[in-house]
């Protein structure tokens, strides 16, 4: 047994409170190295004649991933406490892991040895809201996804799709043309909109804010928004803005003041400044910014004004417009101090406010139910996109990034996790796909049916293609001749069975049974108390015929894309899946 391979830690994503009755423990062992593993547990405060009263439960094995086995047990403490540690098996040899480290047998005598769960407090556990497990986002660049206005069309406005998209350029959308389509996303299915930012800026991505309280007036006033906002909620629709707190637009007012009055002005400590002048003769620049973007100016967020300015912006559009979700651009930047405050701001306007981060790394620092509720899980996007997209892994290694992404935090986070495949920061994914439909379909077809709360880029869902940005920033296609409908109707339904059976989406633990490099399939199964689905993923270009790997004898199977269901009557089953397709059969005892 490989000892420097086990590892465990309280909290984090080892041991974590699931809800107020439940803790959920993991242990990391060397992949095929241990065969059993057992919870040894029990109150520290509970002792007989005999010494310390344990109990022991056998953890089942989890996942793999490519060095690793993870090990899993949920358990309810009675009193909310706990000492534990873990029986580890292989052929022989037997140890018990612990705080302390590695012992033969299990001590009655003294806790102390022993991992500690001291009280589940109500108040630690995470919390996201209940809402975002069922949710399907879409996100929408305002600028381009329709002009429903044009009397308040920037200066030098193109017509609609006139043009490539520059980086500069304008064809005008704005809060009218989401209020004309609405219709459009709800037959979709969609139950959110994600829009990227919408308040005052210069450029055309308006990441570059220059008023935080105020509107671009190219989308339109307060009052639209405010009907746009009442008309999304009348459809079931959730709406989650974009905020940029990490720094400011080159035209902000503070740093104006700053770039007129120098070490005089009174903001000059709203931002990181290293010297003045803030420029030098060879245009570098003497203070922070995001990259090295001299218009895009760092903010100083431990700064008290600064902090109390955009805490009040986090508090104003959830107070006055009845937003839904806060999604922060660049949050691994900031302070989480100020990260702790803001959620404390927006939860006392409304209690179910999502807040999502954009950190494209590990993230279990943010994710402890004191920050964020979820961040963009650009590790599943990755994962994804290099086994389907771009042939970069195969189906092993596919499974093993799965796994570390379902490893790497608790439970209760991945459930609400934003698992998106292309934003306005990526080329579009069916340009990534080589331009092949099927791999855009199949691309979607395992978001939709993965742990998590997906995410559709617009225009993906009617073949939109384009290089990196600018070029992912095209007009939305509006002409039907133009898009394409039978994928539209195919993640349509993709939608509508993660709305109509729970174990399709996030009603389901999802475990992966097998994974074949030579044929590139791969098979997992999603499971709940009452419903299990058999999902088989074929990503070749070759028809996949494949042996189900457990007894099936005597049940029922409903293929759910087609709706036709079979009866099983042999112990093994074959199933034939096509060129790069997945099928999704619901088992019926």
């Amino acid at each position: 047994m490989l000892k420097e391979a086990v590892y465990h830690r309280p909290k984090n994503q080892y041991a974590y409170a699931y809800d107020e009755k439940t803790l959920h423990i993991r242990l990391r062992t060397k992949k095929n190295d241990v065969e059993t593993v057992s919870l040894v547990h029990g109150d520290p405060y509970e002792w007989s004649k005999d010494g310390w009263t344990f109990k022991q439960i056998e953890m089942k094995k989890s996942g793999s991933d490519e060095l690793f086995d993870y090990w899993f047990t949920a358990v309810e403490p009675e009193y909310r406490r706990m000492r534990y540690g873990f029986e580890l098996t292989s052929g022989d040899e037997k140890w018990i892991y612990t705080e302390k480290g590695f012992i033969k047998d299990v001590v009655s005598d003294d806790t102390a040895p022993y991992f500690a769960f001291p009280f589940l407090n109500k108040a630690d556990v995470f919390h996201a809201p209940e809402w975002v497990k069922d949710t399907v986002w879409y996100q929408i660049f305002p600028e381009r996804f329709a002009n429903g206005d044009s009397s308040i069309n920037p200066e030098g406005t193109l017509e609609w799709g006139s043009t490539e998209p520059t980086s500069g350029n304008f064809f005008g959308g704005d809060f009218e043309g989401v209020i004309q389509n609405i219709g459009y996303l709800k037959e979709l299915g969609i139950s959110g909109i994600y829009f990227t930012p919408v308040f005052k800026a210069y450029s055309n991505h308006k990441y570059d804010t220059i008023d935080y309280m105020e509107l671009d007036p190219q989308f339109g006033d307060k009052e639209t928004f405010k009907r746009l906002v009442r008309t999304c909620h009348d459809n079931g629709i959730k709406v989650m803005l974009d905020a940029v707190f990490n720094h400011s637009g080159y035209y902000f007012p503070q740093f104006q003041d700053v770039l007129e009055h120098g070490e005089k002005s009174s903001y000059k400590d709203w931002f990181h400044i290293r010297k003045f002048p803030l420029k030098n003769e060879d245009d570098t620049i003497n203070y922070d910014a995001f990259a090295f973007v001299e218009s895009m100016p760092k903010l100083n967020t431990e700064h008290p004004d600064v902090r109390s300015y955009l805490l009040e912006v986090g508090r104003y559009w959830v107070r006055e417009f009845d937003i839904d979700g806060w999604r922060l651009d660049v949050a691994n930047e900031v302070d989480h101090a100020f990260w702790r405050e803001f959620r404390q701001a927006v939860r006392a306007e409304k209690e179910d406010v999502y807040i999502l981060g954009e950190i494209w790394h590990d993230s279990m620092p943010w994710l402890q139910g004191d920050q964020f509720d979820a961040v963009m899980n650009y590790p599943f996007t990755t994962g994804t996109m290099n086994f389907i997209a771009n042939n970069k892994v195969k189906a092993e290694e596919f499974v093993h990034i799965m796994e570390s992404v379902l490893h790497s935090y608790p439970k209760n986070v991945n459930e609400v996790a934003f698992n998106l495949l292309g934003s306005h920061d990526t080329p579009r994914i069916l340009t990534t796909s080589g331009g092949s439909k099927e791999k855009l379909k199949l691309l979607f077809a395992y978001q939709l049916s993965f742990i998590g709360t997906p995410c559709i880029y617009y225009g993906d869902e009617i073949g939109m293609d384009g290089e990196q940005d600018p070029g992912c920033r095209k007009c939305m296609i509006w002409e039907e001749d133009k898009q394409d409908r039978e994928l539209f109707t195919y993640v349509k339904k993709l939608i509508s069975l993660r709305k109509k059976y729970p174990v399709f989406g996030n009603g389901g633990d999802i475990t992966f049974i097998e994974a074949n490099d030579e044929t590139n399939h791969v098979i997992f199964t999603k499971q709940n108390s009452s419903k299990k689905m058999i999902a088989v993923l074929n990503n070749s270009d070759k028809e996949l015929s494949a042996t189900l790997p457990f007894s099936l004898e005597d049940t029922k199977l409903t293929d759910l894309l087609t709706g036709k269901e079979f009866a099983a009557h042999a112990e093994k089953l074959t199933v034939t899946v096509p060129p790069y397709e997945m099928a999704f059969y619901l088992v019926q005892e």
